[in-house]
């Protein structure tokens, strides 16, 4: 699987679209899906505004619970990276962050200067 790294200056204002939740390997019994290291992966689904008002929402996954991010709430995205997959007849693209962190001195819900 190649590693495709994305550079977050150029996708606009990232607001928090879902609040961080533990992503599980297997739904069924609640197994909390790890990283290499066994620390447990979140995932944050992020609006992304890109050509004035078409909005586009990525589930981002990062390891660790992502500490003062808030549904409505502007983020920085550090080390992001998306994944092309397949599985079968099934394919997609996935992204992941070495953190996701609330922007300092950011307004939350709707609030700044546009």
């Amino acid at each position: 699987m190649q590693s495709i790294p994305v550079d977050t200056a150029r996708l606009g204002v990232l607001r928090c679209a879902i609040a961080p939740e533990v992503k599980y390997s297997n739904a069924e019994t609640k197994e909390v899906k790890k990283d290499r290291d066994g620390n447990p992966v979140y995932t944050v689904a992020v609006t992304v505004r890109q050509d004035g008002r078409r909005i586009s929402v990525v589930e981002i996954a990062v390891t660790g619970e992502p500490k003062g991010v808030t549904e409505g709430s502007e983020v920085r995205v550090t080390g992001l990276t998306a994944f092309a997959w397949s599985m079968g007849d099934r394919h997609g693209i996935s992204f992941r962050a070495d953190a996701i962190t609330p922007t300092p001195g950011a307004t939350g819900k709707g609030g700044g200067a546009g």
